[in-house]
């Protein structure tokens, strides 16, 4: 177990502070995004909370995406999978906010088994670690992939798991262990849903940094099939929003979406990366669909929104322009990545 401390108080020590909270997966990027705004006081009742990241570092953690120098924020570079490191770690926090997930669904296409090892495996070790530390709540970050592919409408709490490719398949098995654990031991978990996320430091293999990276290098773009396929679209910050209050203010063993309310083709979200990026057309190459690959993502967020006052405050027309910007003004943060080098020592 490596451990990192920011140079000024140490976070068991100081003043003011009662509040533990340990993030799994909390280099990455949404995990990075949701620590970054709690330690700078961007939710509320929380300005003084501690905060324990523990992650692989696997390809897409990055300890650059952390303010590793903040007092209140203890990094311990550790496998999920790991119940004696878990079990040693999380004594004293009251909450986990579990983001450590594989996601990437081409990889899952390739090979499966990473996936399964940490999205069902490693869920199920911070489980039985939260049960055996007396944890007190666990939020379970899941996606809308595990409902499948819906042709009209959107999915509520209620529907079904189908997922349709081995990434989805491993968060639905996690979600389901997430709510064994709530109705064989009485432990509170509560899980999230969320449609696409989009943002800054988000790692080159998806959609969006991927294209507005190669873009503006005059790299080609692939879209697959006709760029048929619908995806509603969230800002992460948006996102992070929603998995505090669910934190804060959900029913324990409750299932919440989180929406964004956008929805665009692939077809229409590259055209709109070409315009943003100045780049030309022709770049867009049309390449093989992927296997399995989901038509339409669409979350009935009713619940969240009634509930716990949640509704997304980022449009895509907003956000996404300022996320291109961003990506473009910093290259040092994605150029290692894209030529095959890491960011983690």
């Amino acid at each position: 177990m490596t451990a990192r401390t920011g140079t000024g108080t140490h976070p068991s020590t100081a003043p003011g502070t009662d509040r533990r909270i340990l993030v799994t997966g909390g280099a990455g990027f949404i995990g990075s995004h949701y620590v970054r705004t709690l330690l700078a006081g961007g939710y509320p009742g929380y300005e003084d909370a501690r905060v324990t990241v523990v992650d692989r570092l696997t390809y897409a953690g990055n300890t650059g995406n952390l303010p590793l120098g903040d007092p209140r924020l203890t990094f311990v570079r550790g496998d999920v999978c790991d119940q004696r490191l878990l079990r040693r770690v999380l004594p004293g926090h009251q909450a986990v906010v579990h983001f450590a997930a594989e996601s990437h669904v081409d990889r899952s296409v390739d090979g499966g088994r990473s996936f399964v090892r940490s999205n069902v495996l490693g869920t199920q070790s911070v489980l039985d670690a939260s049960l055996h530390a007396g944890v007190s709540t666990v939020v379970h970050v899941s996606t809308d992939e595990v409902y499948g592919s819906i042709d009209s409408g959107k999915w509520t709490e209620e529907e079904p798991l189908l997922p349709n490719s081995p990434y989805s398949a491993s968060k639905a098995g996690s979600d389901l262990l997430a709510r064994a654990y709530h109705r064989t031991h009485g432990l509170d978990v509560r899980i999230t849903r969320c449609a696409n996320n989009y943002g800054t430091h988000q790692h080159v293999e998806k959609l969006v940094p991927l294209f507005v990276t190669n873009l503006l290098r005059g790299l080609p773009v692939p879209l697959y099939g006709d760029g048929g396929n619908v995806r509603e679209w969230l800002h992460v910050e948006d996102h992070c929003r929603a998995v505090q209050l669910v934190l804060t203010r959900g029913r324990a063993g409750e299932i919440y979406n989180i929406g964004g309310g956008t929805h665009v083709t692939n077809r229409e979200m590259t055209a709109r990366l070409v315009e943003l990026c100045r780049a030309d057309p022709g770049l867009v190459r049309r390449v093989a669909d992927r296997k399995g690959h989901d038509l339409r993502y669409a979350v009935d967020d009713g619940k969240i929104r009634s509930e716990l006052g949640y509704a997304p405050v980022r449009t895509l027309e907003e956000g996404l322009p300022e996320v291109v910007a961003w990506y473009e003004n910093h290259p040092e943060w994605w150029k290692p990545l894209v030529d095959g080098g890491t960011r983690n020592p």
